[in-house]
């Protein structure tokens, strides 16, 4: 791979004059990623399933939710829902929590999304180069996750096991007087037993901060720690959090990310009355033919330093944060309709903070979109980015949107984006998205175009970075966006992380690919093909679940 020129060069895709809002802090780099989306239990899985155009999508598993409320093609109501598809990550869910200290009495009644953040976080400093990377002052590295304010499968039950049962009894006193204080008890008991056991230990684990405070606590995080709900948008902006954190330098490290795992039916309720959830039940971001979203579920979370620290301690950079943005609508027609000003905003922000013009023939390679593929949000979308960007005067960036493969995560759907984007710049690599095989007509107006197959991210023949950005705009009107770019190459780096250390099999495959995408490709040959090869190890990068425990947080 050739060379990056460092920042300071000449090139078009700086601007002349000083943006409207500078930034006041260095540039910060993620040096650490952890995944856990459907099809995925890890982020070498996730990439591979990137690259490769897999579709994690799959019916709903029978026990998410009781098979009667999926009534398609009948009439709308508040109990029933048309489209029974969606992400998913039932297979994956097994850790053993008992490592970080969390007694097994206490795991049945917490909310599943806790432990998965609490494992996923770990995994990502682990790829940092494990607890190396956290400063000696644990005062200066803290966490901010994205959360949403849904009804969690731990608060259902407790709202359950108070509210409902005591309208159950009601209602049989009054319908059913015949049955008794005795019978009528033995109905409370039975629905209450359902529920399972009531534990006083595990109300805490219903808080819904501790998505991020347990993380705090077991980590021993002793910097700022909580949650953010922008709906869509939280990921992005709990990453616009971390990144104010280090720039005021209360922070040396911040793990920021975000977390959802509710496929209640209830969720599932709302999206299906908005009309939302999509009638063919298949999520065609982008698309002439989108006709609505997929609920998708999933964890990521990365690891970020002021780039200048990370140069000095060598540590492994994936992508650097050039710039962040974050605006909402303000008044509009209507909380339910995307408004492409409050959009506009966030986007020019962000390429504001990093000092750089959007319209630049060879600012960015890679869009991100938020792609929710309804036909409203996308059209709002493909507005802003005509705006902010211009139309096209040349050869077309690629844009596309992992929701099309894992479905739409809500509150970690930013997240979800940003790993794949960071990922994207640091394999050079742009990657395919899926069921756009008839793009949206608003398209032609913009400089992007979706890729139906990985393509190798050529380097730019006047030296610019490889440049990628990053859209999650939240329901309501609030609107995230982050620029990612390449680090510049830096000569004689020890770099600390274990993830750079190559087995002599994966050197041989390295060799023998021609092109990231390829190497991809062999990494997840079979054992089989390996062996034929005259290689007797197991071929890293396959995917790796979460060890098996007996005690196995359900993830909805």
């Amino acid at each position: 791979m050739t060379a990056v020129p460092s920042r300071t060069q000449s090139g078009p895709s700086r601007t002349a004059a000083a943006p409207d809002r500078t930034r006041a802090a260095a540039p910060v780099a993620i040096v650490g990623m952890a995944a856990f989306f459907p099809g995925a239990g890890d982020l070498d899985r996730y990439w591979h399933n990137i690259v490769n155009g897999v579709d994690s999508i799959t019916d709903v598993p029978a026990d998410r939710w009781d098979a009667e409320f999926y009534a398609p093609g009948g009439p709308r109501r508040s109990d029933r829902v048309y489209c029974g598809r969606g992400g998913f990550v039932d297979q994956d869910t097994e850790f053993d929590v008992a490592r970080f200290g969390i007694m097994p009495a206490s795991v049945a009644g917490t909310e599943p999304d806790q432990l998965i953040a609490l494992e996923v976080a770990h995994r990502s400093i682990e790829d940092a180069g494990g607890e190396p990377v956290l400063p000696a002052d644990r005062q200066r590295a803290g966490i901010v996750l994205g959360r949403g304010g849904y009804l969690t499968p731990g608060l259902v039950r407790l709202d359950q096991r108070v509210r409902t049962a005591g309208q159950l009894v009601r209602t049989l006193r009054e319908l059913a007087p015949e049955l008794g204080e005795d019978r009528i008890e033995q109905v409370r008991a039975a629905f209450a037993g359902q529920l399972g056991p009531e534990q006083p230990e595990s109300a805490i684990g219903l808080v819904p901060n501790l998505a991020a405070s347990r993380v705090a606590n077991r980590l021993d995080l002793r910097g700022p720690a909580y949650t953010v709900d922008a709906a869509c948008a939280s990921s992005l902006v709990a990453v616009d959090h971390a990144v104010r954190e280090l720039a005021s330098g209360r922070c040396d490290v911040m793990l920021a990310g975000g977390v959802h795992h509710c496929h209640d039916i209830t969720l599932w309720s709302v999206f299906n009355q908005l009309g939302a959830l999509s009638p063919s039940e298949r999520i065609r971001p982008l698309h002439r033919d989108a006709d609505g979203v997929l609920i998708g579920e999933g964890t990521g979370v990365v690891v970020l330093k002021r780039l200048v620290d990370a140069e000095r301690d060598g540590d492994r950079v994936y992508a650097v944060i050039s710039g962040t943005g974050v605006a909402s609508d303000g008044r509009s027609a209507s909380l339910l309709n995307p408004d492409p000003g409050g959009q506009v905003r966030a986007v020019r922000q962000a390429w504001d903070a990093a000092g750089l013009d959007p319209r630049a023939a060879d600012a960015i390679g890679l869009l991100e979109a938020h792609g929710t593929a309804t036909v409203a949000g996308d059209r709002a979308e493909l507005t802003t980015l005509t705006e902010v960007f211009g139309p096209a005067t040349g050869e077309r960036a690629a844009i596309g949107s992992v929701k099309s493969m894992i479905g739409h995560t809500m509150p970690a759907a930013g997240i979800a984006g940003l790993i794949k984007a960071a990922l994207a710049v640091h394999h050079g690599v742009l990657p395919p998205t899926l069921h756009c095989d008839e793009p949206n007509p608003a398209l032609e107006a913009t400089r992007f175009e979706p890729l139906a197959r990985a393509r190798k991210w050529e380097d730019s023949p006047t030296g610019t970075p490889r440049r990628a950005g990053v859209n999650a705009f939240g329901f309501g009107g609030i609107n995230a966006h982050v620029v990612l770019e390449q680090p510049a190459a830096s000569a004689a780096r020890t770099v600390r992380s274990p993830r750079t250390t190559v087995s002599e099999p994966e050197r041989v495959l390295r060799l023998a690919a021609r092109n990231p995408a390829e190497l991809a490709a062999l990494l997840d040959t079979d054992d089989s093909a390996v062996l034929a090869a005259g290689l007797d190890e197991r071929a890293p990068g396959r995917a790796r679940s979460g060890s098996a425990s007996s005690t196995r947080p359900r993830a909805g």
